[in-house]
């Protein structure tokens, strides 16, 4: 039996133009050829062009099949050997893209899943996804990190101005009391404390006293978050910071 180029393309799934390659590189020329020179396959060809076909598809280049298939000094187990070596650290670097593409997925989605318009309708000028990249350096690697990245994934628009509004609340007491003359220790503060405290673990994730007391520190230390207080009234940040510090000592 002998088979016509295009019949051999339609059995190994490839092209004409492949299997014209081959023979003009010397991998795989046809036994015979027909009386109007056309190429001709046996079953030895076709043996031999699915072992091409088998390293092909493992990644090995042309050189190296025509290594293995013609080359009686080569040994088959040690390039196979190679070949998985290379597989191995090249499924694990697509693991590490896909993982990478993944995170990059859910860290568009922390809560932002929403049209622009929306966007300036919660948040104004700010732009939310401006500090995503610290907040993933500082926090990513952290279960509250991930159970807020998580919960935010699912909110609407109407989630988010919900949860602004808390926080517009909780800003407003805590400047008010201050004009009032009231200090970060008084009931009244502290409890605003606790509230604040319970609207994050809310609307995002566990806050612990631990957790709270850090962000009162931040507050304090990071110019961004301590601007976003100063806006509204000076000396906020600080008396938020001392509030939070004080609400956590009266709970031990």
């Amino acid at each position: 039996m002998s088979y016509s180029v295009g019949q051999v393309a339609g059995f190994a799934g490839c092209t004409v133009r492949t299997l014209h390659h081959y023979d003009e590189i010397g991998l795989l020329s046809p036994s015979t050829r027909s009386h109007a020179g056309h190429r001709r396959y046996d079953d030895a060809d076709l043996d031999r062009l699915q072992r091409i076909l088998f390293y092909r598809e493992l990644g090995f280049p042309l050189d190296e099949v025509t290594a293995l298939l013609d080359d009686p000094d080569a040994d088959p187990q040690e390039h196979l050997r190679r070949r998985h070596e290379l597989l191995s650290a090249g499924i694990a670097k697509l693991q590490e893209m896909a993982a990478a593409v993944e995170h990059a997925m859910e860290a568009r989605k922390m809560g932002i899943n929403l049209t622009p318009e929306e966007k300036f309708e919660v948040f104004g000028d700010h732009d939310p996804e401006q500090y995503t990249e610290e907040a993933e350096r500082r926090w990513g690697g952290s279960d509250a990190y991930r159970e807020s990245r998580r919960r935010t994934a699912t909110y609407t628009k109407e989630d988010w101005l919900r949860i602004k509004a808390e926080s517009a609340e909780n800003s407003g007491a805590f400047a008010a009391l201050m004009k009032a003359g009231a200090t970060p220790d008084s009931p009244e503060a502290m409890d605003l404390a606790e509230e604040h405290r319970l609207q994050i673990s809310r609307n995002f994730y566990d806050c612990t006293y631990e957790i709270h007391t850090g962000l009162g520190e931040m507050y304090v230390a990071d110019p961004n978050f301590t601007a976003v207080f100063e806006q509204i009234r000076p000396g906020l940040a600080e008396f938020v910071r001392e509030a939070i510090l004080a609400n956590a000592v009266r709970k031990v």
